[in-house]
């Protein structure tokens, strides 16, 4: 449960008044925002977005060759094993970077240099990712479209499978596994300038509004078995639903549905999380709407209602601007 740090704000009635300026404000905010531009430039890992023990190796080896950044290693990475060293697939892939036996074979490196490649360790596992990405690059770079999505398919599908397909094969998996990855890499790089505005943030904010001074339930969904009550997450996902955008049902598997905006960038609508350790993403532990002002709507904890409370907190660890096609990228949880 999430400790709390501040008291509870205004009252229910002039906090409805002040998220409705707050709607308004957020088309206000997006005819006043400028995007960053794109661009193959130098890419950068959005602070907190990849676990800090992997930060400097992702960064370091997602620059191997031109149709590679870290971003997009990193969410290889997290859509192969979500950052589990020890992940085996039914297909018997293993690792951090569910390698088949047999690939990995073939495409190892000894990352850290101990004298030995092994398949459980990510500092062998996260730089032979990279390298066999790189070596695909190399044998698509002839293929017609882009050099990166034929990487991606390749490493999926395998590069003759490509090569014969004259780019992205038509797989389904394939062509989702390269459409999510693409779309995840937006969540993971450092934005260029202020991150585009969401145009579904009122209506998410609007359905929150309308669930002020509803009693918290662990596990709660809003049902009518659960009386309409939410916990954090299930108050998060069910705004979101509203306007056509499903969310992972788990606070932390939310932390990946967009780009993340710094502290000074927020918007109302954007998702705002908290953790037990502000370096690991996968520790987050609480999530909130934000509605500007330096305030949330959230579902707080047993025996507390949903209310508003300020984000700043010592266990912020930063916030998601929600897109449809980040969360459709979003892998789909294993267990509920």
């Amino acid at each position: 449960m999430r400790k709390l740090w501040v008291g509870v704000g205004a009252g229910v009635g002039l906090c409805l008044s002040f998220v409705g300026l707050l709607v308004v404000g957020v088309y206000v905010a997006a005819g006043n925002t400028v995007s960053g531009g794109g661009g193959r430039g130098t890419v950068g890992l959005a602070k907190g977005a990849v676990p800090d023990q992997y930060q400097a190796l992702v960064a370091q080896w997602g620059n191997l060759c031109p149709a590679l950044n870290p971003a997009i290693l990193a969410a290889q990475l997290y859509t192969e094993s979500n950052w589990n060293p020890r992940a085996v697939s039914p297909a018997d892939a293993r690792g951090i970077a569910q390698f088949i036996p047999e690939t990995w074979a073939g495409h190892a490196v000894d990352g850290n240099g101990d004298g030995k490649r092994d398949i459980w360790d990510p500092q062998d596992a996260i730089p032979s990712a990279a390298t066999y990405d790189c070596d695909l690059a190399k044998y698509v770079k002839n293929v017609p479209g882009d050099i990166t999505d034929n990487m991606l398919a390749s490493y999926n599908a395998g590069s003759y499978a490509v090569i014969r397909s004259g780019g992205i094969p038509p797989y389904n998996e394939t062509q989702g596994y390269v459409k999510s990855i693409r779309s995840l890499e937006k969540s993971f790089a450092r934005p260029v300038g202020r991150v585009a505005p969401s145009q579904a943030a009122a209506g998410a904010i609007y359905f929150a509004q309308e669930k002020l001074g509803t009693p918290y339930l662990w596990g709660g969904d809003g049902t009518k078995e659960d009386n309409g009550r939410f916990d954090c997450s299930g108050l998060t996902k069910a705004a979101y639903e509203t306007v056509g955008i499903e969310l992972p049902r788990v606070a932390n598997d939310q932390w990946n549905a967009g780009p993340h905006p710094k502290r000074d960038e927020l918007l109302p609508g954007d998702l705002v999380f908290f953790a037990h350790d502000l370096k690991d993403p996968r520790s987050i532990h609480h999530v909130g709407l934000y509605v500007g002002g330096g305030y949330m709507i959230n579902a707080p904890y047993t025996g507390a209602v949903i209310r508003f409370d300020k984000i700043d907190s010592p266990d912020y660890i930063g916030a998601t601007r929600v897109t449809q096609d980040g969360a459709k990228a979003l892998p789909k949880p294993k267990s509920a």
